[in-house]
């Protein structure tokens, strides 16, 4: 544990932590990981954890897991650009409880470098990997990375250091181009791959550089290049030799203004990132039973996430058995990201079902809500997790609505085709 923290204070001690980018560690009794984040800097990074309206915003999770920690580890990097590969790494390596979001590795986005004569480095969600729309073999692997966007502001960064190739054809493969410079190659971020002005070897020593860099490992590139830059003077290249230093000065002094802007605007986000899931059934007499989840994220619904379960118990009508087989079903598929908030249709009974399957789950950090309805079936009151009521009542009600209109859309449809005849 001690190799993994620069430094270590108590939670009191905030005042002590560096004003330098890096990682921190909130840390139980045990000294066990509870959650990995990063910063722009440190010390203002975590002390806005302890500030009574960011605490609001950031949500009943997070809530939660400041009451269970004792301590605040720490490790500083050069630059913000190392933070974000550090804290991607860490949490994978150490699968801390409430980074939950973090720890999907098919919703999110990964760095892939392709294995192929001249690797192409790209962005690519975990989905389309497990899936099997992303067909191109893979030489290397990194993330997850829950902000696409700031991964993007990344690899541009890297980029400008070590150009490499995206889209374009090698001149001197099967597929070969004419010749003609792709776009990037006019712009400096391509090295030359479409106009044959690199070879395979020296293009890989490109590819290693950056592997070596998203392994944490930026002094060793350093070295390699300071080796390949004597070598070139001492062969007398000495334009060869200047591009190299200029490389290695951009390696010491990386130029990541844009995620120091992303990183500084985190922080006033309330609902962005939380994700709620609604749950409903529909019957008729009984019969037909369906049940659906819908899902509301980033302050909006997303259809693309919305399920649909074709209930295979005898429920008979009976809502507390069919939401008991919904909620199963849904826990069966760790592929589909963790709830911050998951919202049933009912009351106490209904969210008892919820809580004893949710603890069965071991999701005890996920804040549960029933919306109770009145005689016209509209919402009189919300019950459940306060904190998550407080900040998101506008959000759990519209998810509520949503699963309420696709239950019965859903079941419309499936009446319908029961009725149709027989071919």
């Amino acid at each position: 544990m001690s190799l993994i923290f620069q430094g270590k204070v108590k939670r009191d001690e905030v005042k002590k932590l560096p004003e330098l980018p890096g990682v921190y560690f909130f840390l139980d009794k045990n000294d066990s990981i509870l959650y990995i984040g990063r910063a722009t800097v440190l010390r203002d990074r975590v002390r806005s954890y302890f500030s009574h309206l960011l605490l609001e915003a950031r949500g009943p999770k997070v809530a939660k897991m400041l009451t269970l920690a004792e301590s605040i580890g720490w490790r500083a990097t050069d630059s913000v650009l190392e933070a974000l590969i550090l804290e991607s790494r860490l949490i994978k390596e150490h699968q801390p409880p409430y980074n939950t979001d973090e720890k999907d590795d098919k919703s999110y986005n990964h760095i892939v470098i392709t294995d192929e004569s001249f690797p192409r480095v790209l962005v690519v969600r975990g989905r389309d990997m497990s899936e099997g729309k992303f067909v191109a073999p893979i030489r290397s692997l990194y993330g997850p990375f829950p902000q696409g966007g700031e991964l993007r502001e990344a690899v541009r960064v890297i980029r400008k250091i070590f150009p490499f190739r995206e889209k374009c054809s090698p001149a001197d493969g099967a597929s070969a181009s004419s010749g003609d410079p792709c776009f990037q190659r006019q712009i400096g971020l391509c090295p030359g791959v479409c106009t044959g002005e690199i070879s395979s070897a020296e293009y890989r020593r490109t590819i290693r550089n950056i592997e070596y860099f998203f392994e944490g490992k930026k002094s060793l590139v350093i070295r390699r290049l300071e080796k390949e830059m004597k070598g070139a003077a001492e062969a007398l290249l000495f334009e060869e030799a200047a591009i190299i230093r200029k490389r290695i000065f951009a390696l010491k002094h990386i130029q990541d203004v844009s995620l120091l802007k992303k990183d500084k605007e985190e922080p006033a986000s309330t609902e962005g990132g939380v994700r709620i899931e609604a749950y409903d059934a529909a019957h008729f007499g009984g019969k037909s039973s369906v049940g659906v989840m819908t899902v509301a994220q980033d302050n909006e619904i997303d259809k693309n996430e919305y399920r649909k379960f074709f209930l295979r118990g005898t429920h008979a009508g009976n809502d507390l058995s069919a939401l008991g087989e919904i909620l199963r079903r849904r826990l069966r598929h760790p592929e589909w990201r963790k709830p911050d908030i998951m919202v049933v249709d009912g009351n106490f009974l209904q969210l008892g079902v919820a809580e004893g399957l949710v603890k069965s789950a071991g999701w005890e950090d996920v804040a549960l809500v029933g919306v109770v309805k009145n005689r016209k079936h509209q919402p009189e009151r919300l019950i459940g997790d306060k904190a998550a009521i407080d900040h998101y009542r506008r959000m759990i009600l519209l998810a509520n609505a949503e699963a309420h209109r696709f239950a019965i859309a859903y079941h419309r449809k499936k009446r319908g085709q029961e009725f149709l005849p027989s071919v």
